[in-house]
């Protein structure tokens, strides 16, 4: 397959709408409870991830890698959250900030390419952790999480000591019915991430499978149907008026 690519003046605009979509599916996500009710064991994680979106916006992209290591230390002290949604966040994450520093102007071909396949390793290993959290959680209800979450959120744990376990397991189950539904766009936007490290390794073919996976997982993503559109040398295509006020909060998946 051949493509008539303009790599010069597309760059940008293709990796800071990656990265505008994953602060939306990362801050959005935290920002919206209480921190009242966030289960103690995790909340500096919770607290630290408010700084990942002055670090994207400012290209800080080895403070992004250094903050996703920090979070991660902290889930990976609890079996619940050592494989959890949040973590396939950190991971894509990685992997949109490995893109962006492959893309500077002033790396050699060499650090291009290792770059690339540092966000091809993350990336993978995002869409996994996506794809094995929803084989446990997609078709729970919300009293089957609260029977699963029992082992995991202990009144004997020590760190509950004092606390009212019931209202961290209440919470932790609203946001895992929430993620039965987001973590769908999640995984789009991890394959759109994964096509756009085809499409700079020069490997179309896989780039455009990699973009229609993405739509088939969100519809309206529009990183995935203009990285799409300039494989196919289509016009870029821009949000409609309606969209910008009217923006779809959940899948219909």
């Amino acid at each position: 397959m051949m493509f008539e690519i303009n790599r010069t003046t597309r760059v940008l605009v293709l990796v800071m709408s990656t990265l505008v979509v994953l602060t939306f599916m990362g801050l959005s996500y935290y920002y919206k409870y209480d921190n009242q009710s966030i289960d103690p064991r995790v909340v500096k994680a919770s607290e630290m991830y408010k700084g990942y979106n002055e670090l994207a916006k400012s290209s800080n992209y080895q403070g992004v890698l250094l903050l996703m290591d920090s979070i991660e230390n902290i889930y990976s002290n609890y079996p619940h959250y050592k494989e959890s949604y949040e973590v396939g966040i950190l991971y894509n994450n990685r992997a949109a900030a490995y893109l962006a520093m492959a893309l500077l102007p002033q790396n050699s071909r060499e650090t291009k390419d290792s770059l690339l396949n540092l966000s091809k390793t993350n990336v993978l290993r995002s869409i996994e952790i996506y794809n094995n959290w929803l084989s446990v959680w997609e078709h729970k209800n919300s009293e089957e999480i609260k029977i699963n979450l029992g082992a995991h959120f202990s009144p004997g744990d020590s760190e509950f000591q004092g606390r009212n376990v019931n209202r961290y397991v209440n919470k932790r189950t609203k946001e895992i019915v929430e993620a039965q539904l987001e973590t769908y766009r999640r995984l789009s936007v991890s394959h759109t991430n994964l096509g756009m490290v085809y499409r700079h390794k020069e490997q179309f073919d896989d780039g455009v499978k990699e973009y229609f996976k993405a739509l088939e997982y969100w519809s309206d993503n529009l990183a995935a149907e203009n990285n799409l559109n300039i494989l196919l040398n289509q016009p870029l295509k821009k949000p409609s008026i309606l969209r910008k006020i009217f923006p779809k909060e959940r899948l219909t998946r």
